[in-house]
C-alpha cells in the first residue's frame, strides 16, 4: 500500500481566472478545471552533462544548462512523412544517443505497469519502425550497445534485433495468472515499486531477468458489472468476473527464480539464488564492469536482505552484502543501492545508527566509512561526483516539515547545503555533477523550479508557476499554519491547519480531521498544495491534519513504533490530536470529524472506535478493516503472517472492535478496488449490523481503488461534502 497522495489530497491546482477578486473556489474548480496543474521540469541529462533534453509536443528540443538556450531540435514527429503515428507521451535514448524509443498509446494495467505500443527513431538512418506489429508490448528498453530491445507481451520476454528487424522470443511457457517473465506479478508491483523485471548487462551479451510462478497463489475473484459511463451505454445483462492472483497475509506467494539468457548462444540458465515463496527477489541488476549478475533476496520476514553476485555463464552465487534489522528493511534500500561511478565503491541507505544515513562500501562487501552522520535521516541519494569526490543526497536534516540539499566529500573536508530556500527541496543532477535542476516549494510557494552550477549558483529560473500563485491570491484561499502539541505519553507531534475565511477567534467552528498515517508517509509537510481542503476552509470547517507516529523523518524509532501492531498508535495519536483541537477556545469540541482513504480509512473507522465519542461524524474510503484481507509484502512488512502474530491483528482491527464504534460513519468503496478489495467493507458493515450501529454506505460501481471515471470524483466529493455539512452542525 503506497502514500496515494492523489487519493488523500486531490491534489489538482486551482486553474480558472475569475474574473472578480476574492470569489470562492468550487468543488468543480479544484476537481474538473485543472488545467493550470503546477508545471514541473521533466528533463533528461544528456550523455556530455552540459545538455539537456525536453520534450515539447511532438518534439524533442536539446538545450544547454550554461546558457538555456535551445541548441537543437534532436526529433520532430511532425516533419517525417507518411508518420506511423501522430504522438508520443514518453521518450529513452539509446546509450549512445542515436536512437530513441517512443511510447504511444499507453494503456494502464495496475499502478506502474502498462501495455504501450512502441516505436524506435533512428537518427542516422531517420527511420520511424515499430517494436512490433504482433500486439502491445511492456517495458521495453535498449540493449547498452544500442542494437536490441528487449521487451514482454503476455507474460512472455522477446527480443528485437535492430539491425536485422528480426524478433525473437526468449521465453515461451508464460500464461496468465500461471507463469510471469521479465514483469513483476501483482503483490510485487505495488508493494516493491517496480514495473520492469529484467536488466541488460552492460556488455549486451546477457539479459537476466526474474520469472514468477503464481500457480500455486490463490486467486480473487471480483464481480465486474460493465455498467458502462454515460446513460445511453448498455449495461451487461450478467456480471462477469475478473480473476487475479492475489497473496493475502500469511498466505503462499510466486515462486520466484532468476534466469539469464545469453544473447550470442540463446540459452538460459538459472541463478543460484533460492527459490520459493519464502524470499523476495525485489531488484536484479549488474556490477559497472558487466563481470556479475547483482541480486538482491530479501527473506518473507523483511528483516534481512542478502546482495548477491551472480556468474552469467555457471549461475553460482556469492553474498556481497547482508543488511539486517530487528524489525523490517524500509523499502527504500531497495532504491539507494548504487555502485558509483569512480568503479571501486557501492553505496547503500541504512537505519542501523537510528537514522536512515549514507554509507559506503569496497567491491568485496567491506564497509569503509559512514559518510553521513546525525540525528535526522537521508530522504534519497543523489549520487557521487568522481573528479570532485562529492556526495550529494537529500535530506529532513532541519525540520521533519522540510528537506534540503546536501553534499559531502569523502574526506569530509567539504560539506554543505546547496539548496537556500526553506520548504521542500529536491535536486535532478547533469550526468557529470556539474549542474542541477532544483525544484523548491513551501506553503505559500508554488514549485520554483531553477538551475544551479555545482557550486549552487543559480543561473536561472525555468519555471515559477506564478500564475498559480496568482489564482490562489483571486480566489482568497486561506494559507496552512502549523503547529505542534504533545500528547500524554509526552510524544510531540507535527500538525497543519487551515481556517476559514474571515475567521474570528471569538466564534467556535467545527473541524474536519484529515489524514493518512501509514507507515513512512508525510502529510505534515511545509510544500505546497492545494486541495478540497482549502474548499472545505471556505465552507466554513477548519481543517486540520496531524502526523501520527509511524509517519515519515523522525528516526527510525517513531517510523517503526507501530511494527506488529498497526493502527494502534496511529489512532491513539489521532485521538488525543482531536481531544487537543477540541480544548481550543475556536473549535466547537462537538463537531469534530475525521476522515482518510485506504490506510487513512482504516485509521478513521479504529479511531471514531476508540474516541469515545469525540467523533461526531467520520468518513473511511476503501478502508482496510482487517490486515488478514490485505497482501502478504506489505501487511507481513510491518506485522508478521497472521500466523505469527494473531493478536496484533485482530486487537486493532475495524472489524473486531466494531461494537464501540461511535460517531455517525460513511464509509465508501469501488466495487471493482483491486488493491483493498471491497471485501474489506462488506465484512466491517456486517458487523456493524449485527451490532447494531447505524452507518451510510456509498458503493461506486466498477470502481477501482483511486474511485475515478466519468462523472465518479465529483460524485463522491460532493457525497462527502453534503455528509460533513449534514452531521457537523
Amino acid at each position: 500500500m503506497k502514500q496515494i497522495i492523489a487519493l488523500l489530497a486531490i491534489t489538482f491546482l486551482i486553474t480558472h481566472a475569475w474574473a472578480q477578486a476574492g470569489k470562492q473556489v468550487s468543488l468543480e474548480d479544484i476537481l474538473v478545471k485543472k488545467v493550470f496543474v503546477q508545471k514541473t521540469a521533466i528533463v533528461n541529462s544528456m550523455n556530455d552533462g552540459i545538455h539537456y533534453t525536453v520534450k515539447e509536443g511532438s518534439k524533442i528540443i536539446k538545450y544547454s544548462y550554461k546558457t538555456g538556450e535551445e541548441e537543437a531540435v534532436i526529433f520532430d514527429l511532425g516533419k517525417i512523412e507518411d508518420s506511423p503515428i501522430s504522438s508520443f507521451s514518453e521518450y529513452t535514448f539509446s546509450d549512445d544517443e542515436t536512437k530513441i524509443l517512443l511510447a504511444t498509446n499507453k494503456k494502464p494495467i495496475y499502478r506502474h505497469s502498462f501495455t504501450a505500443e512502441y516505436y524506435y527513431w533512428n537518427s542516422v538512418t531517420k527511420e520511424l519502425l515499430p517494436l512490433s506489429e504482433k500486439g502491445a508490448q511492456q517495458i521495453a528498453a535498449f540493449s547498452p550497445d544500442g542494437n536490441r530491445i528487449a521487451f514482454v507481451r503476455n507474460n512472455n520476454l522477446f527480443i528485437k534485433n535492430l539491425k536485422f528487424g528480426t524478433e525473437s522470443q526468449v521465453t515461451k511457457d508464460g500464461e496468465k495468472n500461471k507463469i510471469i517473465n521479465g514483469a513483476p506479478d501483482w503483490v510485487y508491483e505495488e508493494e516493491f515499486g517496480f514495473n520492469k523485471a529484467f536488466a541488460w548487462s552492460p556488455d549486451s551479451k546477457f539479459l537476466a531477468f526474474i520469472r514468477f510462478d503464481e500457480s500455486n497463489v490463490r486467486e480473487f475473484d471480483m464481480t465486474v458489472f460493465d455498467a458502462g459511463g454515460s446513460p445511453k451505454d448498455v449495461p451487461a445483462l450478467y456480471p462477469h468476473i475478473k480473476t487475479f492472483k492475489y497473496p493475502k497475509a500469511g498466505e503462499e506467494n510466486a515462486s520466484v527464480s532468476v534466469q539469464v539468457y545469453e544473447i550470442r548462444s540463446k540459452t538460459t540458465i538459472q541463478v543460484d539464488a533460492g527459490e520459493g515463496s519464502g524470499q523476495y527477489i525485489p531488484r536484479i541488476s549488474w556490477t559497472p564492469d558487466a563481470n556479475d549478475l547483482v541480486v538482491m533476496r530479501l527473506n518473507r520476514r523483511q528483516n534481512q536482505l542478502d546482495v548477491l553476485l551472480a556468474n552469467p555463464y555457471t549461475g553460482g552465487s556469492r553474498p556481497l552484502f547482508t543488511e539486517k534489522n530487528n524489525r523490517y528493511i524500509e523499502e527504500d534500500f531497495l532504491n539507494n543501492f548504487t555502485y558509483l561511478d569512480d568503479g571501486k565503491h557501492f553505496v547503500v541507505v541504512s537505519e542501523r545508527d537510528g537514522y536512515s544515513h549514507l554509507y559506503l562500501y569496497d567491491l568485496q562487501g567491506f564497509e569503509i566509512k559512514q559518510v553521513t552522520k546525525g540525528e535526522f535521516d537521508v530522504t534519497g541519494f543523489y549520487g557521487y561526483d568522481p573528479k570532485h569526490e562529492i556526495f550529494y543526497y537529500q535530506a529532513a536534516a532541519e525540520s521533519p516539515l522540510r528537506r534540503e540539499v546536501y553534499y559531502i566529500s569523502l574526506d569530509e573536508k567539504k560539506k554543505g547545503k546547496l539548496s537556500t530556500l526553506k520548504g521542500v527541496n529536491s535536486a535532478l543532477f547533469s550526468k557529470n555533477y556539474d549542474y542541477y535542476i532544483n525544484t523548491f516549494s513551501n506553503t505559500a510557494t508554488p514549485k520554483l523550479i531553477t538551475l544551479h552550477d555545482r557550486n549552487g549558483k543559480q543561473l536561472r529560473v525555468l519555471e515559477d508557476n506564478s500564475a498559480i500563485k496568482k489564482r490562489v491570491e483571486e480566489f482568497n484561499l486561506p494559507g496552512r499554519a502549523f503547529f505542534t502539541f504533545k500528547t500524554s505519553d509526552g510524544v510531540e507531534l507535527n500538525g497543519w491547519m487551515l481556517k476559514p475565511n474571515n475567521f474570528d477567534p471569538n466564534k467556535k467552528y467545527p473541524v474536519v480531521m484529515t489524514q493518512y498515517s501509514g507507515p513512512n508517509s508525510q502529510q505534515v509537510k511545509d510544500e505546497f498544495r492545494v486541495s478540497w481542503n482549502e474548499y472545505l476552509a471556505q465552507q466554513g470547517f477548519i481543517v486540520a491534519c496531524i502526523d501520527p507516529r509511524g509517519t515519515a523523518a523522525r528516526g527510525e524509532d517513531f517510523r517503526k513504533i507501530t511494527y506488529m501492531q498497526l493502527g494502534k498508535y496511529e489512532s491513539d495519536d489521532q485521538v488525543e490530536a482531536a481531544n487537543y483541537l477540541a480544548s481550543l477556545p475556536y473549535v466547537d469540541g462537538n463537531n469534530i470529524a475525521i476522515w482518510g482513504w485506504s490506510f487513512g480509512g482504516f485509521t478513521t473507522c479504529l479511531s471514531m472506535e476508540k474516541g469515545g465519542g469525540i467523533f461526531k461524524a467520520g468518513i473511511a474510503v476503501a478502508p482496510v478493516t482487517n490486515w488478514r484481507f490485505y497482501d502478504s509484502i506489505y501487511t507481513e512488512r510491518y506485522m508478521r503472517t497472521p500466523q505469527q502474530n494473531p493478536d496484533g491483528y485482530d486487537d486493532n482491527s475495524p472489524i473486531t472492535n466494531a461494537g464501540n464504534l461511535k460517531g455517525n460513519l460513511l464509509i465508501i468503496h469501488g466495487s471493482a478496488d483491486d488493491n483493498v478489495h471491497l471485501q474489506n467493507t462488506m465484512d466491517f458493515t456486517e458487523k456493524l449490523v449485527q451490532e447494531g450501529i447505524r452507518f451510510d454506505m456509498a458503493i461506486y460501481t466498477d470502481r477501482n481503488h483511486n474511485i475515478t471515471g466519468g462523472n465518479t470524483t465529483m460524485h463522491l466529493y460532493n457525497r462527502m461534502v453534503d455528509f460533513l455539512k449534514e452531521q457537523l452542525q
